[in-house]
């Protein structure tokens, strides 16, 4: 790092658990954010200003006057663009030293296989089961730790599937595909506009936690917020020996 670099980054610099050592491996990382809207948006935001060196971002949608109550990463002047090119000019803005990758498009099949697997960490910022399943087999495939997020109404929960290790459940194993899974989204719910902040914020940093291999991360736990009570809950969590995706790992 040069002196720039290492004022911009010197309270993480001194936190024992960090330090130099740490903060290279941020400015060092590659992070595929998949969604940039409620979740997608304080997790890049808080990844760009730590400094990670390159934030891959992808999202097919464009900006609605609806996203603005809670998508921090974008503002008024960016309805109508893609959430991805007004993404990016937002954490230029942030960090100048981030380099953001933006894709406009819904990551599918080789394409998502190929940025899962140059990535360090993934976050799964998105809405539906179909892409967060999709994320978890390439994840698996893979073996990338991927950071998992959802937030609807007054609810929110985070939990990581670190599947760099052999115990660890995926997201398959929590929430098995197929199986009759009420899918709620915001625009039929609403969602609280903190939530997402919140959830986003904490994962990211437990995406920095396993960028630095610092402390302990949700990985074997589901972190759960009821926000209108102000109630935090953690849920074990087991692997699945007969799960359909990673049982053969």
């Amino acid at each position: 790092m040069n002196d720039e670099q290492l004022l911009r980054y010197s309270r993480h610099i001194l936190l024992p658990q960090i330090g130099i050592e740490g903060q290279d491996a941020i400015v060092a990382a590659r992070v595929l954010i998949v969604g940039a809207g409620g979740l997608g948006s304080p997790a890049a935001m808080y990844l760009a200003a730590a400094g990670v060196g390159t934030l891959v971002l992808a999202d097919g949608d464009t900006v609605d006057l609806t996203n603005l109550q809670r998508q921090i990463l974008h503002s008024q002047e960016g309805v109508g663009r893609l959430k991805v090119e007004s993404g990016r000019d937002t954490l230029a803005r942030l960090n100048p030293e981030a380099r953001v990758l933006p894709i406009g498009r819904r990551l599918e099949d080789g394409e998502l296989e190929a940025e899962i697997a140059a990535a360090d960490v993934v976050l799964d910022c998105s809405d539906n089961f179909a892409t967060r399943h999709a994320i978890n087999r390439a994840c698996v495939a893979h073996r990338k730790p991927l950071v998992s997020g959802a937030a609807v109404r007054f609810d929110g929960q985070v939990s990581v599937f670190d599947l760099r290790a052999d115990d660890s459940p995926c997201y398959h194993c929590l929430f098995p595909e197929g199986e009759d899974v009420e899918e709620v989204r915001c625009a039929v719910m609403g969602v609280f506009a903190p939530i997402t902040g919140i959830v986003g914020a904490v994962q990211a940093a437990e995406a920095l936690k396993l960028l630095v291999g610092c402390g302990e991360t949700l990985t074997g736990r589901l972190l759960l917020l009821d926000a209108l009570a102000m109630d935090w809950r953690t849920i074990r969590l087991g692997r699945d020996p007969a799960c359909a995706v990673c049982a053969s790992r």
